[in-house]
Parts: C-alpha cells; sequence; structure tokens
C-alpha cells in the first residue's frame, strides 16, 4: 500500500486532532463557566451591600469580595493547566521527556519566573491579612515609580492590584512591586482641613468659630451620617510672615473623609466670609519676574 500523508493527517485530525480541539474548546468554555460564577457571587456580594443601609461596605464584606475574585482566578489558572498537559499527552509528549528543555528555559526565563512567584507571594499577604480588598481607597507605593498610585481598589488578585484613580483611571500594579500600601479606608478615616487666616486675625475668636462649627455640623443630618464624632480645632499648625493655619480633624466613616473634608470646607468659608475674615492672596514673585523677563 502507498504512503499517502495526507491520509495520515487526515487520521490524526479525526483522532487526537480532534481531541486536542475538543479539549482547548473544553477549557475555554470551563473558564468562561468559571468567570460567569465568580462575577454571579461578587454581584450578590455587592448586591447586599447596594441593598442595605450601609454607607460603606464592611471588612468582611471587601475581604469576601476580594477572596471571590482571587478563587476565580486560580480556578482558571488550574483549568489552562490541566488542559495544557492533556494537550501535551494528546500529542504523546512525555512529561519526563521535557524535563530537561524546561531547565533550559526555565533558567532563561528564571528572572520572569522569578517575578510571577514574587507578585504571587505578595498578593497571598495581602488578602491573607486584609491589607486591603475591594472598594478600599489606597495609596500604593510602587518600586521604580516617580508617584504613588492613589485611588479606588477595583481588582485583586494573586498577581496584581488594580485601581482606579480619581481621574478615571486604571492602575495596574504587580503585587511584587508594591513597597507600601497605605489604606486610607480601614475601620475608619480621618478628614484634616487646615484653615489659613491673617497673621492679624484673634485666634481665639477662630477657634472658638471653628469649634461652634464642628458642634453644628455634628448635629447636621448630611453630615451626620458620615462622621464618628464632633469635628475638633487641632490648634495653630503652621505659621508663616502673613497667615498662619489652624488644623481642624474630624474621624468619618472609611473612604468618606474626602467628601466631608470638602463640606466642611464650604462651612468655614462661608463663616470666614461672614465675619469679615480674608487671606491675602500668595504672589508667586518668580512667576512674576519670568513673565516680565519673557517681554
Amino acid at each position: 500500500m502507498p504512503f499517502l500523508p495526507g491520509a495520515r493527517l487526515l487520521d490524526w485530525l479525526s483522532t487526537s486532532g480532534l481531541l486536542i480541539a475538543l479539549t482547548i474548546l473544553g477549557a475555554v468554555l470551563i473558564a468562561r463557566f468559571v468567570s460567569w460564577i465568580g462575577s454571579r457571587i461578587t454581584r450578590r456580594i455587592d448586591e447586599r451591600y447596594t441593598q442595605s443601609d450601609d454607607l460603606v461596605r464592611s471588612e468582611a464584606t471587601k475581604h469576601r469580595h476580594s477572596v471571590a475574585q482571587v478563587v476565580t482566578w486560580m480556578a482558571i489558572s488550574f483549568v489552562y493547566i490541566v488542559a495544557t498537559l492533556k494537550v501535551f499527552d494528546y500529542l504523546q509528549l512525555p512529561i519526563g521527556s521535557l524535563v530537561a528543555p524546561a531547565t533550559v528555559l526555565g533558567a532563561a526565563l528564571g528572572f520572569g519566573a522569578q517575578r510571577i512567584v514574587q507578585d504571587i507571594l505578595a498578593g497571598f499577604f495581602i488578602i491573607t491579612e486584609r491589607q486591603y480588598g475591594f472598594g478600599d481607597t489606597v495609596q500604593i507605593s510602587v518600586t521604580g515609580a516617580s508617584e504613588d498610585a492613589i485611588g479606588t481598589v477595583e481588582d485583586v488578585t494573586l498577581r496584581v492590584t488594580r485601581v482606579r484613580s480619581t481621574a478615571g483611571e486604571v492602575i495596574t500594579v504587580p503585587n511584587g512591586q508594591i513597597n507600601k500600601a497605605v489604606n486610607l479606608s480601614k475601620d475608619w478615616a480621618r478628614a484634616v482641613v487646615d484653615v489659613p487666616i491673617p497673621v492679624t486675625a484673634d485666634i481665639a475668636d477662630v477657634t472658638e468659630m471653628l469649634r461652634e462649627l464642628g458642634v453644628a455640623a455634628y448635629k447636621e443630618p448630611r453630615l451626620r451620617e458620615l462622621l464618628l464624632d464632633e469635628p475638633s480645632v487641632m490648634g495653630v499648625e503652621s505659621l508663616e510672615v502673613d497667615q498662619l493655619s489652624v488644623r481642624m480633624v474630624a474621624r468619618t466613616l472609611p473612604g468618606k473623609q474626602f467628601q466631608v473634608g470638602r463640606l466642611l470646607r464650604a462651612r468655614i468659608a462661608r463663616a470666614l466670609r461672614e465675619r469679615g475674615i480674608t487671606v491675602t492672596p500668595q504672589l508667586d514673585t518668580a512667576s512674576v519676574v519670568d513673565r516680565v523677563e519673557a517681554q
């Protein structure tokens, strides 16, 4: 019987080739199903929060959301690893024969593999130690980056953390490159408001005004639900040639410090205006000189 390469190829496609195609297709479908299940779980966790009267997510809710994301990622990775091993088996490539090539390839890609292992280990401790989770407001210092990543955590896996900034940008940070993570919404937060006043103003009068404003703010329904206690006046924080700064602080619900700070500043500005207290704007003399020289 003559040798027919086409017949052998057709025979292989109808046996091993078909099994490989079905394995790949099955892996993709299972991975999509796992992803769908994970999305339903996280959506249900979020619905419990949105349908409740809570203004912020509890620490347990954020942790459950992060764990669901990590388990989904691990399950999908496991599906693809098993599918890859099955494809090797259908191709009749014994795993033992791949040890030597894998060793050479591992040495060549050792640095990249080391990074991945570092990311996964760091992600494991982030999740287990509950350093931060979905919905937390964080400030992350990244190795080699000139600026910190600041925003709300949208996704935490064993390998990366995704943060959405106030500008709407999604920042993806490998977990192994995180030097320091500051959780700005853990248990409670603090709004800090520095009030600039002229050095000629009566400090005692301004301090008393801020105390009264803090008491009134705590009684106001809109602010009361965001505050954990009455805002307090710390005193003079800084002193310059023509003005000084009085600091006011308030303990708030997690992640609500920025909203509380904006509301307090609006009320402080109105109170200062009613008392006729104004601050002379700072003049940037260097900028003026530059513009004059440019002309």
